[in-house]
């Protein structure tokens, strides 16, 4: 029997009763998107999956977003990437994520990431601690706490997202070893212009979007005015009261809401504690469709 238990805290819940390596009904596939709204991230405990059946769940929710990066000869099926510190031949087998620091994924998607689904091979531990946790931020949270006056002046921004600013840093400031991005990449993944203060497709609410990752500037205001403003949500997004880990354990698969919360990967492990994970990057193809909303039951989308 399908039970989703809260967590206790201000983001996530449990799934249990359910072998995601099993179709799964609309209905209850109905439920679970209310959940994810609701909560911001779903685990999922006890899976054993091939890498078919990893992205036949993940294809549930929408299209996989296919990477920029020459893909890893370990990767095992398309669309499915690989999330680990592991080396083989002195190279990494996948993208080691540890570091990346505060953002959520594809917001320079003109129809942007809507979850990522993440499925645990393996965890690094040191001296009977898990390592290697994952830290959210709850941005229905953020938005609703916000002054009234900021809530007011900034009603209608709009802020230019760019992949490139991320890459940059990752290779900059990170020295992550990534080349700079080729003129093909960039093409392959031009900015995009996303409300500051988005409407959550699933809870109807709305969020504040301001990816530290991604978020290059306001428009319509000065360079400067923008550096400032961004600057200033994004401290003010981080603050405790907004924030929950989440610790993993093999067999867990976890869906997380690219809408309504930010994450990061806590590089609390050395190159020798190893961490495995497989992952799909789900786009919003399906969740602003009016058909695939009708069939699931939410409401259709203002216009």
């Amino acid at each position: 029997m399908l039970t989703i238990t809260p967590s206790g805290d201000i983001l996530g819940a449990t799934v249990d009763g359910l072998d995601l390596a099993q179709p799964i009904a609309d209905d209850t596939f109905a439920e679970l998107l209310v959940a994810l709204g609701k909560n911001g991230y779903l685990r999922f405990p006890g899976q054993t999956l091939e890498s078919v059946e990893l992205k036949a769940f993940s294809e549930r929710f929408g299209d996989i977003q296919a990477g920029v990066a020459k893909p890893s000869k370990h990767v095992d099926c398309p669309g499915v990437g690989i999330l680990s510190n592991i080396k083989v031949d002195g190279e990494y087998i996948g993208f080691p994520d540890a570091g990346q620091d505060w953002h959520t994924d594809m917001t320079y998607r003109e129809v942007m990431g809507f979850v990522n689904v993440l499925y645990c091979l393996q965890v690094p531990r040191r001296d009977g601690k898990t390592l290697g946790g994952t830290e959210f931020a709850n941005m229905h949270m953020a938005y609703e706490a916000l002054p009234e006056e900021m809530k007011s002046r900034l009603a209608d921004a709009v802020v230019v997202h760019n992949f490139e600013k991320l890459w940059e840093y990752m290779r900059t400031v990170r020295k992550s070893g990534r080349a700079p991005m080729t003129d093909e990449q960039r093409r392959q993944r031009p900015p995009a212009e996303h409300p500051l203060f988005l409407t959550h497709p699933i809870t109807g609410r709305k969020v504040l979007y301001a990816n530290p990752g991604y978020a290059e500037r306001i428009v319509g205001m000065s360079q400067q005015e923008s550096d400032d403003t961004i600057a200033w949500l994004v401290e003010y997004q981080l603050q405790e009261r907004f924030r929950h880990t989440f610790t993993w354990a093999e067999g867990d698969v976890v869906v997380w809401d690219n809408f309504g919360t930010l994450h990061r990967g806590i590089a609390d492990y050395g190159p020798d504690e190893h961490r495995l994970m497989r992952r799909c990057q789900v786009l919003g193809t399906k969740i602003f469709d009016p058909a695939f909303r009708r069939s699931v039951s939410l409401p259709a989308l203002a216009a």
